[in-house]
């Protein structure tokens, strides 16, 4: 577990640089088809992800998380289908704090937020198989392993397969105490 709260606040513009810090660092996109990105390509992405927040319906919800005010990293919670009720979580967590339960800590709100705010039945995430740290997070969450999709992104290294974990709302439910 985190040792401080880890809080989620709607990403801002000015937010880049500390998006930078991370995803400028070759380790952190190593299993993802993004990155390490340029300055311009950091700026990009925040500028999107800041403008998802306008649209309606709104369709991506990004993070900046955040412990004691500094940043340490993101979580995105992406509506799949409204119709079907599915969408997926991702995140990203500066190295300086793998390892403490931040990448949990940012997954368990997000799903929160899914399940709770939104009325999601089902939300998924993926991570290469390589990736055995991102796979105990899911684990950690509640999400149960369902599966390895072949080939679905091409990446620095070749093409990468992609792990894939679920969780439904009543396994959500039964797994979430009640407040008070």
């Amino acid at each position: 577990m985190a040792r401080q709260p880890v809080t989620l606040s709607k990403i801002e513009l000015a937010d880049w640089r500390a998006v930078h810090s991370w995803a400028s660092l070759p380790r952190v996109c190593r299993f993802q088809a993004w990155g390490p990105n340029s300055e311009q390509q950091t700026r990009e992405f925040v500028a999107a992800a800041v403008e998802a927040w306008s649209r309606a319906p709104q369709q991506r919800f990004v993070y900046l998380a955040s412990v004691e005010g500094d940043a340490v990293g993101m979580g995105e919670l992406h509506v799949r289908s409204r119709g079907q009720r599915q969408g997926e979580i991702s995140y990203v967590v500066h190295p300086r704090l793998w390892g403490q339960g931040v990448g949990t800590a940012i997954g368990r709100e997000l799903l929160t937020r899914g399940f709770e705010e939104l009325d999601l039945h089902r939300v998924y995430a993926t991570c290469d198989p390589r990736n055995l740290g991102s796979a105990r997070v899911l684990g950690k969450l509640g999400m149960t392993w369902e599966g390895r999709h072949r080939h679905t992104a091409l990446i620095r290294d070749g093409w990468r397969d992609s792990e894939m974990f679920g969780i439904l709302e009543d396994e959500w439910r039964a797994a979430t105490p009640f407040p008070g």
